[in-house]
């Protein structure tokens, strides 16, 4: 078994998105800064821009693959994440912004090291189309195009996995995810003040312990005043035996957490039902 380190800081910057995008920017940095010891930050989907159709091609920027370098100027948000991560020596999920990629645009996270380099790009895989009667209409796919590769990057902590809000409602893809090693599960989110009261705490439990992982869910904080898209908040972290550590409300906050990366191992050895699982009955299938 490859061993990893077992103790891991993290912190969930729960910060409100306003219409001015340099004042997002900032606001994100200074998040950041406050975040003391933490080892593995976490941001809010959709930070540098308000969460709606209208609003993603004005926002939008070119996000970098992997490994390659930042344009500043076209790419503020990516470049001010990049600076941070190096600055701090520590490791940025960073959200997600919208994406512009030539006629296209996605709902992209990336992932930076501590020397400021993006290790991995998530452009959200499931998009948000509902209708709920009488309570909530929205539709991602107006706007964005799905993306089609699962992500999964390697730390000192074990391998983590990546997904942006609803695909939190896909189990499949957390389980493909697990299957390919993971032992942490990131969303970035922004649920709304229909769908968080009843599911968001519940997916996140439920992620975590159908795949004996830690779930790390982070939020733009609320602001009913917004006139638009009201985002619940409660960005939490989550245990493998589905322990709600850490969490707040819906106004801005920074939630810590000490993750104890053994429990991972002491879960999947007292509970092994992925050993147990019945392959010659069904099984997860990775296209890619």
């Amino acid at each position: 078994m490859t061993e990893f380190v077992s103790n891991l800081k993290v912190a969930l910057c729960q910060v409100q998105v306003g219409a001015d995008k340099e004042v997002n920017i900032r606001k994100i940095e200074e998040a950041i800064s406050s975040t003391d010891s933490a080892q593995l930050v976490v941001l809010p989907e959709c930070w540098n821009s308000p969460y709606g159709i209208s609003f993603f091609p004005k926002y939008a920027e070119p996000v970098p693959n992997a490994g390659e370098s930042i344009d500043e100027t076209a790419s503020p948000s990516i470049a001010a994440l990049s600076k941070k991560a190096k600055e701090r020596g520590i490791w940025i999920v960073g959200g997600s912004i919208p994406e512009r990629d030539g006629d296209k645009l996605y709902n992209t996270c990336t992932v930076y090291n501590p020397e400021g380099v993006i290790v991995a790009k998530h452009r959200k895989i499931h998009l948000f189309d509902i209708n709920v009667p009488g309570k909530i209409v929205f539709k991602e796919s107006d706007s964005l195009s799905p993306g089609s590769t699962p992500t999964i990057f390697d730390t000192p902590w074990g391998p983590i996995g990546v997904g942006i809000c609803y695909d939190i409602r896909f189990p499949e893809y957390a389980a493909m995810l697990r299957q390919k090693g993971a032992r942490i599960l990131v969303y970035p989110g922004a649920f709304n003040m229909v769908t968080g009261p009843a599911h968001w705490e519940l997916l996140q439990r439920a992620r975590a312990v159908d795949n004996q992982v830690y779930v790390l869910s982070c939020s733009p904080a609320r602001d009913e005043n917004s006139g638009g898209y009201v985002a619940w908040g409660h960005s939490s972290v989550i245990t493998p035996w589905a322990e709600v550590i850490a969490t707040c409300d819906g106004p801005e906050a920074i939630v810590t957490a000490e993750l104890d990366l053994k429990k991972v191992d002491e879960m999947r050895e007292n509970i092994p039902c992925w050993k147990q699982k019945r392959h010659d009955l069904y099984e997860i299938v990775s296209k890619i």
